[in-house]
């Protein structure tokens, strides 16, 4: 090997240690990027702020914004001062209610609907015990792709799940009319009348079928709705720089609030046992690293009262700041305060279309919907 060869051959081995010291330095300055974007804050003032200044000892929202690190709200009601007595003494001290004031209990209200099932009833020939009626419909869960759910009248009158050591007097069975899968058909409807009607045999019941004509149109009325309705928006945080470590920007979201579900996904709780935004990484599963957060809100499943687009927009924003990236729409496009106020607007013009065709967001019908 001749003194020139010798020479390229030494510069290329420091060109190429040199490319690996500098990813590596890369990315332990995007990982050092992350931690220090969510460290604690000393004397950060937001901390101090109250959450809910106009209800206090009331229930506090779920802490949203970033900077407020990962402290839990304390929901416990204090006692009124003004009162005088702890909470047992006035109660204690408080006058018995005269009987004739006493209101009756509320009739529990049947977990079906008309408006989304398609209820089918069958009168027993003797009441039946729970462990019985939940065998014969241990196979009967799904009609297609539509949920099916019996309830029983119990020994109080009311309608409910059935359960094991309840006792029903009558039983009623409800396929839902759709779902974001498609509405319920004719074969569908044909295969949950087979169904029963070898099942009425069994328990000794006898069933009313609707008329499928009518169901069948109902169930495409709602299909309809569901289309017109089941929106996600999105909002996008991108580096502005080196990649982040999934590793480490994984947990410090959860440290800032972000609930990390059995099924993978991050969302942001309401409080509630639901859901107002979710995280994506956009990074596969073997990823070690990405570029952007999105940001998504189910539109339909958060009531209009939660503020669930705002809140995404300012925790997003929030991120941005902290990560040094740009809060920016799906085409990478920067999203401006403005920009972010007007869809506000749209969201809440959507809210106000959804609750005038009887489907509010975020309730009950909602919420089994668009599951």
């Amino acid at each position: 090997m001749t003194e020139l060869q010798a020479s390229l051959v030494g510069i290329g081995g420091l060109i190429v240690v040199g490319v690996i010291s500098y990813n590596k330095w890369q990315e332990w300055r995007a990982k050092k990027s992350v931690e220090q974007a969510f460290s604690p804050l000393q004397d950060d003032v937001l901390l101090k702020q109250d959450l809910n200044p106009g209800t206090p000892g009331g229930r506090q929202e779920p802490v949203l914004n970033p900077f407020e690190g990962p402290d839990l709200v304390d929901t416990a009601v204090a006692p009124d001062p003004d009162l005088g007595a702890e909470p047992d003494e006035v109660v204690e001290s408080m006058p018995a209610p005269a009987a004739a004031s006493v209101a009756a209990a509320p009739v529990r209200r049947s977990p079906l609907d008309p408006a989304l099932d398609c209820i089918v009833p069958l009168a027993l020939d003797t009441p039946l015990r729970g462990e019985k009626v939940s065998a014969a419909f241990h196979s009967l869960h799904l009609v297609g792709s539509k949920p099916v759910r019996v309830i029983g009248l119990n020994e109080t009158g009311d309608w409910e799940a059935v359960a094991v050591g309840g006792i029903y007097s009558a039983l009623q069975v409800g396929v839902q009319l759709a779902t974001r899968a498609g509405a319920l058909s004719e074969l569908e409807f044909s295969e949950l009348a087979s169904r029963l009607d070898q099942l009425s045999d069994e328990l000794g019941a006898s069933l009313e079928l609707p008329e499928m004509g009518g169901t069948i149109t109902q169930a495409r009325k709602l299909y309809q709705q569901v289309q017109e309705f089941d929106a996600q928006l999105s909002i996008n945080v991108r580096s502005g720089g080196a990649p982040w470590p999934v590793s480490t920007l994984k947990p410090a979201l959860q440290r800032q609030g972000m609930e990390l579900r059995p099924d993978g996904r991050l969302v942001m709780p309401d409080g509630e046992g639901g859901q107002l935004f979710s995280i994506s990484l956009n990074a596969n599963p073997a990823d070690e690293t990405s570029t952007r957060i999105t940001l998504l809100l189910p539109v339909a499943l958060v009531a209009p009262d939660r503020d669930g687009f705002k809140a995404m927009a300012a925790f997003a924003k929030s991120l941005a700041g902290r990560l040094s990236g740009a809060v920016v729409d799906d085409e990478g496009q920067p999203l401006s305060d403005a920009a972010l106020s007007a869809i506000a607007h749209q969201v809440d013009d959507f809210y106000a279309a959804m609750a005038q065709a009887g489907v509010p967001a975020g309730s009950p019908h909602a919420q089994r919907l668009f599951a």
